[in-house]
């Protein structure tokens, strides 16, 4: 199980990044929305760069 965490934990935090941005967005804080929505790829682009640096 722990592998997994480890694995995916990146996924998890993009996926509940885009949630709270959604929720954010349709609850009417539009900029507050996009500034969030901006995190997912960032976590995203920084979890590829941390595993292409661990397997080096």
């Amino acid at each position: 199980m722990i592998t997994f965490i480890e694995k995916y934990y990146p996924a998890l935090l993009a996926f509940i990044s885009f949630l709270i941005s959604v929720s954010l967005w349709f609850s009417g804080q539009k900029q507050e929305g996009i500034f969030v929505g901006i995190w997912v790829p960032s976590i995203l682009g920084f979890s590829i760069y941390i595993r292409l640096v661990k397997n080096d």
